[in-house]
């Protein structure tokens, strides 16, 4: 490429955590920061950090997020985590988990110091509550 076409599909870009702006967001116990990912894909993907101002006190309740996949990697501390097919989990420092659009599940516990980054594709991702599964 010598430079006279502008690119096209995504753009770099560079998120840097001691210029980070954080905002309030779905779940009160958490601050959320934004990567510029949904930007820089044209809204293909987004790319947040969600870090505790609190532990859970509690649940979310059941919910459902309008996409096509969340991934959630636990950067510090833990997550519980059920969803509608039984699964009951703890997600610790390390972990990830995919949550395919959709599916029902509910947060029911974390840290105090719980840190998470979440993607979610496309982009604009919304939530929705919802009923619980049967038995549940």
């Amino acid at each position: 490429m010598d430079g006279s076409m502008a690119p096209t599909g995504p753009k770099v870009t560079i998120a840097r955590k001691a210029s980070a702006d954080y905002t309030t967001g779905r779940r009160v116990f958490f601050k959320y920061r934004d990567l510029g990912v949904q930007d820089a894909t044209g809204g293909k993907i987004r790319a947040q950090v969600m870090e505790a101002l609190t532990g859970m006190t509690e649940p979310t309740g059941w919910h459902v997020h309008h996409c096509e996949a969340q991934f959630v990697y636990v950067l510090k501390g833990w997550v519980d985590l059920e969803f509608e097919d039984g699964t009951r989990t703890r997600c610790e420092a390390g972990d990830a988990i995919l949550i395919p659009g959709g599916m029902r599940h509910n947060e029911f516990g974390t840290s105090d110091d719980v840190e998470i980054l979440e993607l979610s594709v496309p982009g604009p991702m919304t939530t929705a509550a919802c009923d619980a599964p049967p038995g549940m």
